[in-house]
């Protein structure tokens, strides 16, 4: 019972070649999990540059142009009328 026999030996070799082999899906499922990281930190990055940078444009500035009031088909209909 104190030493490990074979059968551990090739059990824990499995798992090491499933989790760290060339061509298994979960090495490939570890890569896109690291990009997701870098991605997410990336975000957090330029989520706080753009909370330092003040804002370029004043509201209240804005033109706000009413919605159409008539669609497309009654333009058309107007048109050819």
């Amino acid at each position: 019972m104190g030493s490990m026999s074979i059968w551990h030996w090739i059990l824990v070799l499995g798992v090491a070649l499933l989790l760290f082999g060339g061509r298994g899906k979960i090495s490939e499922l570890m890569g896109d999990f690291a990009k997701g990281i870098k991605s997410f930190k990336k975000g957090l990055t330029e989520e706080e540059k753009a909370e330092t940078e003040p804002a370029k444009t004043d509201p209240k500035t804005i033109d706000h142009q009413p919605a159409p009031t008539a669609s497309v088909a009654q333009t058309e209909t107007r048109k050819a009328g």
